[in-house]
């Protein structure tokens, strides 16, 4: 279960994240991997290919985290990695959600991909049935995890959200690095059973000024963020 916290302001939307995984699922930070799809920076997954997280030229982010029981692959189901590159293939947020609201949500496991760039920020919910249910992310702050945006039912959120709801946005990496228990709300999670927090990302997606994306390559409690170059 990964975690993604979007504050959406009238200067833009601004962004934090986590990426829990299988400790030994094999991955690159943040560049361009994919010399057909110029344009666009983002993690690769060296298992399946795709992407947890990216950005493109035109200033879209995108990031994909599974819904509640659907850690790993499944047989006859599509990557959800290759989400996020489907996303950052459009010039917009908006038009990013217009193509992808179309797709056959039963392809995949299920899924939250949130889309977003200065203007605008969605979440599509795969359920595994049918199209994605798109919900807009108004103004305030958001936060994602295995199930609905602001779901307080999730010891996650209710844990975690009131704290990013009172904090600057430029104090975001401390609230990202908490790594204490108990471990069943835990934002930053501790190895266990192979699986825990293995990276980190802060995203700045303004309106009068390039974005710009800050990385933790490891868990953020240990690992120092650095600017990822982006060559936009």
């Amino acid at each position: 279960m990964c975690s993604i916290i979007l504050r959406i302001e009238d200067s833009g939307i601004f962004i934090g994240a986590n990426r829990d995984e299988m400790l030994d699922r094999p991955w690159a930070a943040p560049a361009a991997h994919w010399p057909k799809r110029r344009g666009v920076i983002a993690g690769l997954d060296k298992t399946a290919g795709g992407t947890w997280m990216g950005l493109n030229e035109h200033g879209v982010m995108a990031a994909v985290l599974n819904r509640h029981g659907s850690l790993g692959p499944a047989p006859g189901k599509r990557s959800r990695g290759e989400l996020p590159l489907l996303a950052l293939a459009h010039p917009s947020a908006e038009a990013a959600v217009s193509a992808l609201s179309r797709l056959d949500a039963s392809a995949y496991r299920s899924f939250n991909l949130v889309i977003a760039d200065c203007e605008q920020a969605f979440c599509l919910s795969g359920l595994e049935r049918g199209m994605p249910v798109v919900s807009e992310l108004g103004p305030g702050t958001w936060m994602i995890t295995s199930g609905e945006p602001n779901e307080m039912r999730l010891p996650r959120i209710a844990r975690h959200l009131p704290k990013f709801e009172s904090a600057a946005w430029e104090n975001w990496d401390l609230l990202l690095a908490d790594n204490t228990a108990p471990w069943e709300s835990a934002l930053n999670i501790p190895p266990h059973n192979g699986f825990g927090t293995v990276s980190a990302s802060l995203m700045a997606l303004p309106k009068n000024t390039p974005p710009s994306w800050d990385f933790a390559a490891g868990p953020p409690h240990e690992a120092a963020f650095a600017e990822v170059i982006l060559p936009f």
